[in-house]
């Protein structure tokens, strides 16, 4: 496996434990905590947020040296789209729609435009 390779990896792996954080952190409250006063949800959210923050920026000081910044802040939204899809549906009940398709094959463009040179 070769370095390049691994550090993707690692990077990846990251970034999904913490936009499961974040997804969560963000939207969550919408569910669990409708009843009670903003700044509560903020505060819960707070505290999930630095979860997500403790695995994001390992996440990026590793990638970065592998990666350049704006393929890895491409990497984050597509990694944020992939999580937030199977929240929003599975756990928000929100209706399958085929504009996530439509909205995964753009990232799936803005992916091969970032990526087609591998140089950081």
């Amino acid at each position: 496996m070769s370095v390049f390779f691994s550090t993707v990896l690692s990077t990846t792996g990251l970034l999904v434990l913490s936009n499961v954080f974040m997804t969560f952190a963000w939207y969550g409250h919408l569910k669990n905590m409708a009843g009670r006063a903003w700044y509560v949800a903020a505060l819960a959210s707070w505290g999930i947020a630095l979860f997500e923050y403790l695995l994001q920026v390992p996440a990026n000081r590793i990638g970065y040296g592998a990666m350049s910044l704006p393929q890895l802040k491409i990497l984050q939204e597509v990694i944020t789209l992939a999580v937030f899809v199977p929240f929003a549906v599975f756990y928000m009940r929100a209706p399958l729609k085929l504009d996530y398709l439509w909205a995964c094959l753009c990232m799936v463009g803005a992916v091969y435009f970032m990526f087609r040179s591998n140089t950081p």
